[in-house]
């Protein structure tokens, strides 16, 4: 890494701690009296201090950071999207800025345009960026429960929203009444949301039955056959890179305790912990319910009686917005790259519609479709 691209990475870094400094204190202020104010508070003062380490940084190159300034407009924005979002997604998104910042930083380490002075106080950056990470994941696994359905009812949307713009598209392209495009697809919609439901209950239901049957397996024979779970918990944290001794000490821990060896197997060879079992009810219910809720939005300008012709374009506009946010969402808590998850999900929705329309349009000549 070069003097110019260490320069550069310097001023991003200046400006992203005088962009997190405000935005935390912001939360902060906003989640005043829940326990996650006092943490974002003292991140915010931290983030200060990041901020006079850059700024000592360039100002020792000759660089002015007089010139590097928070843009107001968008640190509003910023802030009145994550207090939109909540709390919990809040907290996804100021995690995911932590762990671009800890990418950054360990590059910088292994670069000879740095003092060793200089070093060293980056190291100590980056010790509280990954304290950061932990307390905000701390915080935000009071809301996983939350986070778990929101991946289902997003889910939910983001197919209800693919499959009834393809079929109003469709639709519309083969009869040129908007009444009958939205009965129609309203139709379907209600029919898909009955099986997303049921078929993400079962399907669940099912998951976690089969689950708990290993769960329980392991758990009983951890207390008869322990021997057997020894040697392998051993090997486990051999291969793990543990040494002989570590790993001896770690399999005598766990055969003191039949239900801390159960847990430790299942996780092992299965990938298997109780506690992220999903509730099958809640997940068919988010799924049903947040299905009819996507479908319902892209039939919004044939419920106006909107022409065909007007109708199609504005439904396209609306479904593309609800897809991005989707796709923002979705990304958020799977960790995914935001903008392409987004892109990925716009292209592939407004895709499948663009084509069913265009079969629709094919059979309604082909065939002389029509509704007066």
């Amino acid at each position: 890494m070069d003097r110019a691209e260490v320069i550069r990475y310097a001023e991003k870094s200046l400006l992203d701690e005088l962009y997190s400094k405000e935005i935390y204190r912001k939360m902060a202020e906003f989640h005043k009296g829940k326990s996650a104010s006092e943490k974002l508070i003292r991140i915010a003062e931290m983030e200060e201090e990041h901020a006079e380490y850059w700024k000592k940084f360039l100002d020792r190159r000759g660089v002015d950071t007089k010139a590097i300034k928070i843009n107001k407009v968008k640190l509003f924005l910023q802030v009145l999207l994550l207090r939109l979002l909540g709390i919990s997604l809040s907290l996804r998104i100021l995690e995911l800025s932590e762990n671009d910042a800890v990418s950054i930083y360990s590059r910088l380490l292994e670069s000879k345009e740095l003092s060793e002075e200089e070093k060293k106080g980056l190291k100590k950056i980056l010790e509280d960026e990954l304290l950061h990470e932990e307390e905000l994941a701390e915080e935000e696994s009071l809301f996983q429960d939350f986070i778990d359905h929101v991946r289902d009812a997003v889910l939910g949307m983001s197919d209800g929203l693919v499959e009834i713009l393809s079929v109003s598209a469709g639709l519309a392209g083969a009869y040129g009444s908007p009444f009958h495009v939205a009965l129609g697809s309203t139709i379907v919609g209600i029919a898909g949301a009955l099986s997303m439901g049921i078929s993400t209950y079962t399907s669940v239901k099912a998951q976690k039955q089969v689950r708990q049957g290993i769960l329980a397996r392991v758990k009983l024979a951890s207390k008869y056959v322990a021997g057997v779970f020894i040697s392998r918990i051993r090997e486990y944290m051999k291969k793990r890179g543990f040494s002989e001794e570590t790993a001896d000490k770690i399999s005598s821990e766990a055969s003191k305790d039949d239900e801390l060896l159960g847990k430790m197997i299942a996780e092992e060879e299965y990938g298997l912990r109780e506690e992220t079992l999903e509730n099958p009810l809640k997940a068919g219910l988010y799924t049903g319910i947040f299905y009819i809720m996507g479908a319902l939005i892209p039939l919004t300008p044939y419920y106006l009686g909107l022409s065909i012709s007007l109708g199609i374009p504005i439904s396209f506009l609306i479904a593309a917005f609800m897809l991005a946010i989707t796709g923002f969402i979705i990304a958020l808590v799977a960790r995914l790259p935001l903008l392409r998850k987004m892109i990925e999900l716009v292209i592939a929705g407004l895709g499948a519609a663009t084509i069913t329309f265009l079969i629709g349009l094919v059979a309604s000549i082909f065939f002389g479709i029509s509704v007066a």
